[in-house]
């Protein structure tokens, strides 16, 4: 390795002894074979086991965390630290295998950002395949392009891209939620390459139904920094749609007037659709202003 690596890879990692000395030799012996020079950032997030010593045995550099703070927090403290022009972000728990780095990294010079799909294959839990799904088709239709996979922690980033985003970014397992939309919203390109996740090591640090709500609150929250009008129209015409038809039901099936809760409803929706469309110019505003400090 010399002073500036052109790859820098990433892992978080919270109690993963028991694992993270056969992560690291694996990663060393996929990018030996590579003509690339790299170096490894083990960000260890207030482990309370032997998870820094192995790691720095093993030839990582690591970043310690004085606590706990959350998974997107040590990939927040990597992508500051790192020294590469291309990020790998990965699972410190064996999930994700590092025989599929080189693909990524094929990828990264004509797109900006590779992520890792999980194929059905994958050894995962059936609610978690479900959750993600959801998740999939509402990013979707957030970001008008089709996700594959918008919660996989294994992919690749120019890093110069990945640190404009990095004050976006929460401190928990949402992080590749965050990064993905932000990265599509902005314009910038995405690619995919399939991968077969393994069975993690230890026990889940990921709650569903916490970690889930927490999942679809991002989404929502990036698509209004973005792209509000994706959300404000969609619930805007809802709005007025229940008011009208209520309207009509009152006057043709009840024989009276439309009546005081159809007309909020329908003002309701005027508002909600002129408050989406302020906050399509501010965040329009916000991201020329952006480009231009870039």
């Amino acid at each position: 390795m010399n002073h500036q690596p052109e790859v820098s890879i990433i892992i978080p990692t919270y109690n993963e002894g028991r694992i993270i000395t056969d992560v690291i030799g694996s990663i060393h012996k996929i990018m030996g074979t590579l003509k690339r020079s790299y170096e490894i950032l083990v960000i260890d997030d207030g482990s309370r086991d032997d998870t820094y010593e192995k790691a720095h045995n093993a030839g990582a550099v690591v970043i310690s965390h004085p606590y706990n703070i959350g998974n997107g927090a040590a990939v927040k403290t990597g992508i500051r630290n790192a020294k590469g022009d291309v990020l790998v972000m990965m699972d410190g728990d064996g999930q994700h295998n590092p025989e599929y780095i080189p693909q990524l990294l094929d990828k990264i010079g004509q797109f900006d950002m590779v992520v890792g799909a999980r194929t059905g294959d994958s050894e995962s839990y059936l609610h978690r395949d479900i959750a993600n799904g959801v998740y999939n088709l509402f990013a979707s239709y957030i970001c008008n392009k089709k996700i594959q996979d918008l919660t996989s922690g294994f992919r690749a980033i120019k890093a110069v891209i990945a640190r404009q985003f990095v004050s976006l970014l929460p401190n928990t397992f949402s992080y590749p939620t965050t990064i993905t939309m932000a990265v599509l919203r902005s314009g910038f390109s995405l690619a995919y390459v399939p991968i077969k996740t393994n069975r993690r090591t230890g026990k889940s640090k990921i709650r569903l139904l916490r970690d889930g709500s927490r999942f679809f609150l991002i989404i929502v929250k990036i698509a209004t920094l973005f792209s509000p009008l994706r959300v404000f129209l969609p619930v805007s015409f809802s709005v007025f749609l229940i008011g009208l038809l209520y309207g009509l039901y009152k006057i043709f099936f009840l024989d009276v007037r439309y009546g005081p809760t159809s007309a909020m409803l329908i003002s309701m929706a005027v508002l909600i659709f002129m408050v989406g469309l302020v906050s399509e110019q501010i965040a329009q505003l916000h991201y020329d202003r952006r480009e231009r400090r870039d």
